[in-house]
């Protein structure tokens, strides 16, 4: 008998100390991450109802426009204008696509028009683009500048941000993750997996489940 109590203490006290760290975990975590919910919850919050509540999306102006020759040796490839754009105009380039239109019909004659190679780059304050229509002479490159609000939202979507930006929201969306998993551990303690089905868990996956089902249909 006091065998099987001292099992059953020890157990328990397992149990304790377990809930006491997840807790701590829980916290610590929470803590963390707090600053970047309310951040990132306005912001999606604004991007999410824009055309419901008509919200401000943030603004931008436009610093420069330029066109600029091109040496006919980098017009070959994407990649060779943008090393280009890089060395000589000192334009950081991170994104870099090629828009191939549709031909069309001319005069009885399918014509097919030239592709658009399109480059951005900067950060989330000061944003550069630079168009390209393939077999040109010249590029034209934008500079815009971006609202605070405007900054917010564009880091929101990882945009701008760089590698420091995407490194440190990785952190807190990890950290988001582990705050749902201690959430829940911590709401179970001391619940059966019947309560936990008709708990407010149970209704949040349910409702998960039902308008996600529906929004994908």
């Amino acid at each position: 008998m006091e065998i099987a109590k001292s099992l059953v203490t020890a157990q328990a006290a397992r149990r304790n100390r377990t809930h006491r760290i997840v807790r701590q975990l829980h916290l610590w975590i929470g803590a963390w991450g707090a600053i970047a919910a309310i951040l990132f919850g306005s912001s999606g919050f604004i991007m999410n109802h824009r055309a419901v509540l008509k919200l401000p999306q943030g603004s931008s102006s436009d610093l420069s426009k330029v066109e600029l020759p091109v040496p006919e040796g980098v017009r070959s490839t994407p990649e060779a204008m943008r090393i280009w754009l890089r060395d000589t105009q000192k334009l950081d380039i991170d994104n870099v696509r090629v828009m191939r239109a549709q031909p069309v019909e001319l005069n009885g004659q399918k014509i097919k028009p030239p592709a658009r190679w399109m480059f951005s780059g900067g950060n989330a304050r000061v944003s550069t683009q630079a168009e390209y229509s393939e077999g040109n002479a010249s590029i034209t490159v934008s500079t815009t500048e971006q609202s605070p609000l405007a900054v917010l939202t564009r880091l929101h979507k990882g945009v701008g941000g760089g590698p420091a930006w995407i490194l440190l929201t990785d952190t807190f969306a990890l950290a988001m993750v582990a705050l749902g998993i201690s959430g829940i551990l911590l709401w179970a303690r001391g619940r059966s997996a019947k309560q936990m089905a008709f708990s407010v868990v149970g209704a949040a996956m349910l409702v998960l489940l039902l308008i996600g089902g529906a929004a994908v249909v």
